[in-house]
């Protein structure tokens, strides 16, 4: 890196840094060698000036910098994905518009009566559902990707609105109840929109499934039990605010004060349930007409709320001062609260407690729907965007007295089943609200309350998570099953916002006792063959004998391959296979749940529990006195040598870690393993411990590994760097399906037969020296590197078999870090022919 900068800067760097103390080149931590070796410099990864070398360049802070600056296409990208109608509307076309109106009507239909139902929810008259509903459904298409989410006030949303609202009404009880729930959706919508502005839509993925489905199966229940004293019309006054099983016990002892409300609400919910039960019934016995049916399942509210309105108009016409039963009575017609809300800091503060739940139920309901509902339709929602857009609804409609909206589930269900083609059908709907508005106010008049009730009960009804879902939960992750029933139970028993914490807290702590506590595994090594039926398939097609006692070809033989998996068979393969040590002495070590600073200790504690268990003290008689032994290794017992207890455990030669689960690292994990190195090689002492890394994904994971001594061999005290093999992993640079290549292909083919075995170990001298080498081998090794040098290390790489035959080939990975291996084969290769005992070679 520094070799790039002007050598003024460059001095002027590393005369800074040596004023200050700072090691600009990384040295052995050990001081096992007299002369500094300069980490990713040195001689054995720099010495070659060939062109098929490469040095794998280590990132820097300027590319740190650049990538996490925005070009100018990204930030203009930014601006233009705030407005996704953009992309599609100049496409908008009439089929698209016959789709939108029939699912806008139909939506227009059910979210009257229920927006005027969720009104009564969150304390307020119904008008207010109205006006939230218009300004839902009229704003989010400008900002939507998801076509079918349809915004506006839904059930437990409206109860903890209700809730806040009651709450601060206990504190200031003459201050209106609507500037409240406005107030609130003011700050919600708020917070949500910067949140998407920033673009951490992401955060919504650490709430999983289970807390989500608890959380809506929770507030269904309470919603439920709320609503069933109004619709048995019980006159008794009790909180329907409490705990749910606190309502239910109340709502049995007072069952006895029921009135004629209950005619109304029990038979509108039992009527809602008949009709979708008949519809689809009806779908399944003519599913050429489903479609109809479905429409019709679809209004069914709208009919149960006129036909119990019209009952109502005909008993209570000449008694509108004293009804029968409740009714809705007078519903101000137009937007009477159109206004700018009023912010009151006394007001914010007394609700400011209970924001983050109420910001909670804003996201997670409309996110989960929308992901559900883009998977079903084939698309992708953008959880960021979908915060803008919830957030401009509930920053705008509170303007016209609305309160805090978000997605609904069944109003999502019935838009997506219509047909809907575009986010355009929300105006559709919009329009169907604002007639409402306007020309029904006369005929909401006489709606019985109890019948409102009836339809919540219904409505919510969906809400529950089915007994088989649980199941499923039981099936795939019984943790998640426990959680969602915690979750439950939290909000039987307590409330609502205790059962959203509970249940998002719960799943962060399993999450991160699951990180902390992860188990890495040690892998073991497993030749295997593609069998086809009862048949062995070979390299090229053909299939072979199996079960056979035929002794293997060397072409048959060059079509097994090396797997490996855990020792112990912890991922269910079949315990009858025999899963091999890699060799006497060597490690291949997989960590599970990334590499970090929660579980860098529980990950290299078990590995080096392991290790002394597995093998020997290279120098059991290192301790000349017993006084000169720690307390922590008592050694072998009075009277008996020192090794003989395991001196029939090999000693320690090396150890392979697999990075494939890990994707960064931090200063404490890795200064965990320079600590296990440390350990491990005064373990090994005077012989030291060679580490090799495979699959590393990361290049900063790459450079932060390099800073910390790994990657290149560990200098030994006596010799440095003593019987140092390198083994590289090259790949074909010209592609394999050119013409060129097939033709060569023919030509090989053809000339095989006449080759002769000395012809092959003499190999072909190089065509070219400009670009790179030829080889028709993937790994190589050189055969007598005892001392690394300049010229021996050029020599080596140089007579290689790998670079002398006809496809040219470049190396995978840099040759500054020869012990950061392409895959496990590689890097066990690599340990063996490195190791300082007779090991035999891998097959």
């Amino acid at each position: 890196m520094f070799g790039q900068l002007p050598r003024t800067r460059s001095e002027l760097g590393h005369a800074l840094a040596k004023g200050l103390g700072i090691k600009v080149a990384y040295r052995d931590p050990l001081g096992a060698t007299g002369e500094p070796v300069t980490r990713g410099e040195s001689t054995f990864s720099m010495g070659t000036v060939d062109t098929y070398s490469y040095n794998e360049p280590e990132p820097t802070s300027v590319d740190w910098i650049r990538e996490i600056t925005p070009s100018g296409a990204q930030v203009s990208r930014y601006f233009l994905n705030l407005f996704p109608f953009l992309t599609w509307i100049g496409n908008y076309n009439l089929q698209w518009l016959f789709g939108d109106l029939v699912a806008g009507i139909t939506v227009g239909a059910v979210v009257v009566p229920q927006g005027m139902a969720y009104a009564n929810l969150a304390g307020l008259e119904v008008q207010y559902g109205l006006y939230s509903s218009f300004m839902g459904v009229l704003i989010y298409w400008f900002f939507a990707t998801s076509k079918d989410i349809t915004i506006g006030p839904v059930a437990v949303m409206s109860t903890l609105t209700g809730t806040i609202v009651a709450d601060v009404q206990d504190q200031y009880p003459d201050y209106p109840a609507h500037l409240i729930a406005s107030a609130l959706a003011v700050i919600c919508g708020g917070i949500v929109f910067v949140m998407g502005l920033l673009r951490i839509g992401f955060i919504v993925d650490f709430i999983p499934l289970p807390a989500i489905s608890a959380f809506m199966t929770g507030s269904a229940l309470s919603i439920c039990s709320g609503q069933v004293p109004t619709m048995l019309g019980e006159t008794a006054k009790f909180s329907t605010r409490g705990a749910t099983y606190e309502i239910i016990i109340n709502t049995l002892k007072y069952l006895p004060t029921s009135t004629l409300d209950a005619a109304m609400g029990v038979t509108a919910c039992a009527m809602l349930y008949m009709i979708r039960s008949g519809c689809t019934f009806a779908a399944k016995k003519q599913p050429a007409k489903a479609k109809v049916w479905f429409f019709i399942s679809t209004l069914r509210t709208v009919f149960v709320i006129l036909f119990y309105t019209m009952i109502s108009a005909a008993v209570n016409l000449h008694r509108r001062d004293n009804p029968a039963f409740k009714i809705l009575g007078t519903v101000p017609r137009g937007f009477q609260q159109a206004a700018v809300p009023t912010m009151e800091p006394k007001i914010i503060s007394a609700f400011v407690g209970q924001l983050p739940a109420a910001v909670i139920v804003l996201l997670i309901e409309h996110i989960a729907i929308s992901k559900s509902f883009g998977r079903v339709n084939n698309y992708t929602i953008d959880p960021s965007q979908e915060f803008v857009a919830i957030g401009v609804s509930n920053l705008l409609g509170p303007f016209l007295g609305g309160y805090p909206a978000t997605g609904s589930f069944s109003r999502t269900a019935i838009k997506s089943k219509a047909g809907v083609r575009t986010p355009l059908a929300g105006v559709i709907t919009a329009v169907v609200v604002l007639l409402a508005i306007y020309a029904l106010p006369a005929v909401f008049f006489y709606i019985p309350k109890a019948s409102l009730a009836g339809i919540i009960i219904h409505a919510v009804g969906d809400l529950i998570t089915p007994p088989n879902t649980v199941y499923q939960f039981w099936r795939v992750s019984p943790l998640d099953a426990i959680i969602f029933f915690i979750g439950v139970f939290v909000t039987v028993f307590s409330s609502i916002e205790n059962g959203i914490y509970c249940t998002v807290c719960v799943s962060v702590a399993v999450l991160l006792f699951r990180v902390a506590k992860a188990r890495g595994q040690f892998l073991g090594r497993v030749t295997i063959h593609s069998v086809v039926g009862d048949h062995l398939l070979d390299g090229d097609g053909k299939y072979g004998s199996f079960g056979t006692n035929k002794t293997p070809s060397d072409d048959e033989e060059r079509h097994h391959r090396t797997i490996f998996l855990p020792i112990n068979h912890t991922d269910g393969s079949n315990p009858d296979i025999e899963v091999e040590q890699p060799l006497p002495g060597i490690f291949i070590y997989r960590f599970s749940e990334g590499f970090n600073y929660p579980n860098a200790n529980h990950y290299t504690d078990a590995l080096v529990e392991a290790i002394f268990k597995q093998t020997r003290r290279t120098n059991p008689n290192a301790y000349n006195r017993p006084g000169d032994r720690p307390w922590n290794d008592a050694g072998a017992r009075r009277g008996k040598k020192g090794g003989d207890n395991d001196s029939h455990l090999p000693l320690l030669q090396a150890i392979i870690l697999d990075f494939s689960s890990v994707n960064n690292v931090d200063v404490t994990s890795i200064q965990n393993l320079i600590d296990v190195r440390n350990q491990l090689d005064l373990y090994a002492s005077p012989r030291t411990v060679q580490w090799h890394f495979a699959h590393i994904n990361n290049r900063w994971t790459k450079r932060g590994l390099a800073a910390a001594g790994f990657g290149y061999p560990t200098p030994v005290a006596s010799d440095g760097f003593h019987r140092w093999k390198p083994i590289f992993s090259v790949a074909e640079i010209e592609g394999a399906a050119s013409a060129a290549a097939h033709a060569e292909i023919i030509a090989n083919q053809r000339e095989q037969s006449h080759r002769k075995s000395a012809d092959i170990e003499s190999g072909l001298k190089s065509e070219s020296n400009t670009t790179a080498r030829e080889t028709e081998g993937v790994e190589t090794a050189s055969e007598n590197s005892e001392v690394i040098r300049e010229d021996k290390f050029q020599r080596d790489i140089t007579d290689s078999k790998a670079y002398q035959s006809r496809r040219k080939v470049a190396l995978v990975q840099g040759m500054n870090r020869p012990f950061f291996h392409i895959d496990l084969t590689s890097a066990l290769q690599s340990a063996v022919a490195n190791s300082s005992e007779e090991i035999p070679h891998i097959a």
